[in-house]
């Protein structure tokens, strides 16, 4: 079965935009466990607008399933996943100026830079995942950069979705077909929500996590954050 990671990045943002401890960003990673979450991604960024370094810090001892950091692979970002040695890198070619992540890397220009760095991780015991495109050669390159995993942005297939949604996904089947031909981890993640979930996993083969954040406590709001990951295992369970 697909493994539901939850991005709790926004509820950084949510104590950041006020000061103190209101919402306790570790408790929410605790609850969420405990809720059925199979694991906790946070994604800090240079500015620390949401997830700052000290948080990574905190989570680490508390994170009992799964712990994913992403991030752009900075020195000072490569510092702290090799201090803190998450189960898990996503490395994510953003920007620091980008509001959220965009588009995935290209492995084919960018691919002795990954490699050097994916050696890194690796040598550290940590399983590494490259941001993609939904893209076949993007996909095949991503194996010579030494990836455990690749994940696929998946913007592309939520913004097609109510327009055609059999046209949206058809560039992730594909991708995904060649990525379990040749041996790479699949995991998917950007704008899948409630309503676009179940389709994904349903048709894109061997997805083995998904991370969500932004959709994931937006509904939290509505359905509380118990009832909101239960609801969300339930489309990966029942796709």
């Amino acid at each position: 079965m697909t493994k539901l990671s939850v991005n709790i990045n926004k509820i950084a943002t949510l104590r950041n935009a006020r000061g103190g401890n209101i919402p306790n960003v570790q408790q929410a990673a605790i609850d969420c466990e405990l809720y059925g979450a199979e694991g906790i991604t946070v994604h800090p960024r240079p500015d620390q607008r949401h997830i700052t370094y000290q948080d990574v810090e905190l989570l680490r001892p508390l994170i009992k399933t799964e712990f994913n950091i992403e991030g752009n692979p900075t020195p000072e970002f490569i510092d702290l996943v090799l201090k803190h040695k998450p189960h898990q890198v996503t490395l994510v070619p953003d920007d620091p100026a980008q509001l959220t992540s965009d588009h995935g890397w290209d492995t084919i220009t960018e691919k002795p830079f990954l490699k050097s760095i994916i050696k890194r991780f690796k040598e550290a015991g940590i399983r590494t995942s490259i941001f993609v495109d939904p893209d076949v050669e993007m996909v095949k390159h991503a194996l010579d950069t030494g990836t455990d995993r690749i994940e696929l942005y998946t913007e592309s297939y939520a913004c097609g979705y109510f327009s055609d949604r059999s046209v949206s996904i058809k560039p992730f089947v594909e991708a995904a077909k060649v990525a379990n031909s040749i041996g790479l981890g699949i995991n998917a993640g950007h704008d899948l929500n409630l309503e676009n979930l179940a389709f994904f996993i349903q048709y894109v083969p061997n997805v083995l996590e998904v991370s969500i954040g932004h959709a994931l406590i937006a509904d939290a709001l509505y359905y509380g954050l118990n009832n909101t990951i239960q609801m969300y295992r339930n489309q990966l369970i029942n796709p």
